[in-house]
């Protein structure tokens, strides 16, 4: 059973003291495969240092994530292009708009937005998208710039049905992590109403660990959590999941 993380800073300060035990606990279990978005210049080399640890099983991302976008944007732009011409990436990512921390820098994010995901057209890469409270403006700017070179993932959906559809009409996979593990979380309620075609497993940790290990800090092994949750909801085995979800991975990453 080959399981795919799409979605995992692994690079986080929050592994300084474990990473690599983090990361054999997880390939174990069998996650082989561990997508890693970027965030900021400041990150950059950090990333790099995890890819030449683990050669065959991370794959990178490059991109200015929308909670970054602050005075400076335009030279993290310029920092993200440089790095795309220069070598291999595997997604632009993770970019979108953010309004639940700071509705300050909207205008710039959208820009931000925008010439990221033209990159992304020009690199004919991915692009993994962070709504966070934006469905509405992240809908905007892919209904400005949809086309058929224009594809990727909605990390951590957590919208309605009505939402899942319209970001599936885009071209887009749905990333579905702990939320779908939560009480409150919602999308539980009728993702069997999208079909399994449409959704890539991550975990985003070390943020949003899914229950039980909810508020602590999240890791690649529990994608697990995430596989028996969706085991439950489809009625189906979890290597069914796992090899369906994994597939699509490939169809987005292209690996």
């Amino acid at each position: 059973m080959v399981i795919t993380d799409t979605h995992t800073h692994l690079y986080s300060e929050a592994f300084d003291e474990d990473r690599a035990q983090i990361i054999q606990s997880a390939m174990n279990l069998g996650v082989e495969r561990f997508f890693i978005p970027a965030i900021d210049s400041t990150y950059t080399q950090s990333m790099l240092d995890l890819e030449s640890d683990f050669p065959n099983n991370v794959f990178l991302m490059m991109g200015l994530h929308p909670t970054h976008v602050k005075e400076n944007f335009r030279e993290e732009l310029q920092h993200v292009e440089e790095m795309l011409a220069k070598r291999k990436f595997y997604a632009v990512g993770e970019i979108g708009i953010d309004l639940y921390w700071d509705k300050s820098f909207l205008k710039q994010q959208q820009e931000a937005f925008v010439y990221q995901i033209r990159l992304a057209k020009k690199y004919q890469l991915p692009i993994v998208i962070h709504s966070r409270e934006s469905f509405d403006e992240i809908f905007e700017v892919l209904e400005q710039e949809k086309s058929e070179d224009l594809y990727g993932i909605f990390h951590c959906f957590t919208g309605t049905l009505e939402q899942a559809h319209r970001a599936i009409s885009f071209n887009m996979k749905l990333g579905i992590g702990g939320v779908a593990t939560f009480k409150n979380g919602k999308i539980d309620q009728f993702l069997h109403e999208v079909d399994l075609e449409h959704i890539v497993l991550e975990t985003d940790s070390p943020y949003l660990a899914p229950v039980p290990f909810r508020g602590k800090r999240n890791e690649s092994s529990y994608i697990i959590k995430v596989l028996e949750k969706l085991s439950e909801i489809y009625g189906m085995s979890q290597e069914e999941i796992a090899s369906i979800t994994t597939e699509n991975s490939k169809q987005v990453f292209g690996i």
